[in-house]
């Protein structure tokens, strides 16, 4: 008689794998690489703690790439609930940090208080030392996605893009001081705006 192992059931929380940080040894000339290949620029600033940020994507792709050195490099898995994901991840048996943003000494405790999208972080090892990183994005910034492309992967992701949708849309109804009987409407624009990083309607 055999028995056979249950597999764990499958998670609940969109974790996204967007980017990869690849190491170099000459960030520039690594950039200057990768735009030669038509790979897209999305972005290159200095963040808050003196790190710069450098990513690109391949033609397609739905995965971009962080250009990086040192050791410990991470894996990013984009979320639009940090704190549900972290929840989860705690309860499937990782060792979850607490979230945290960046500042100008490197990370300050909790997420950022004016809670900018990609401002709530929080790491986790794998058994062999690889380290994820948890990103929270709700609105993502012109630039990093193309601007003529919305989709979802599971009703979750959906369904939270339209509770923010219908948070805002309730902040516009309390500024124009009327029901609004074209909501739909209000709601897809809002979400689309949202995922291609275009200004959000008022």
């Amino acid at each position: 008689m055999t028995t056979e192992s249950k597999a764990p059931r499958p998670g609940q929380v969109d974790l996204k794998l967007e980017v990869v940080v690849i190491p170099v040894s000459d960030v520039d000339r690594a950039k200057k690489f990768y735009q030669d290949l038509g790979w897209r620029l999305d972005a290159d600033f200095v963040r808050p703690d003196g790190s710069r940020a450098l990513q690109l994507t391949p033609p397609g792709s739905p995965t971009s790439i962080h250009l990086g050195s040192g050791p410990a490099l991470p894996r990013f898995l984009i979320v639009n609930d940090i704190e549900a994901a972290r929840a989860e991840l705690i309860a499937r048996g990782a060792d979850v940090s607490e979230v945290f943003h960046r500042g100008p000494q490197g990370r300050v405790a909790g997420p950022d208080p004016e809670r900018p999208s990609y401002g709530a972080l929080a790491t986790f090892n794998d058994p062999d030392g690889n380290v994820w990183l948890l990103q929270q994005v709700t609105q993502r910034l012109p630039g990093r996605v193309s601007a003529d492309s919305t989709a979802f992967t599971s009703s979750t992701d959906l369904a939270a893009a339209l509770r923010r949708a219908a948070t805002a849309h309730g902040e516009h109804e309390k500024r124009t001081g009327k029901h609004d009987d074209s909501w739909p409407d209000w709601y897809a624009d809002y979400i689309v705006r949202e995922q291609t990083g275009k200004p959000l309607p008022e």
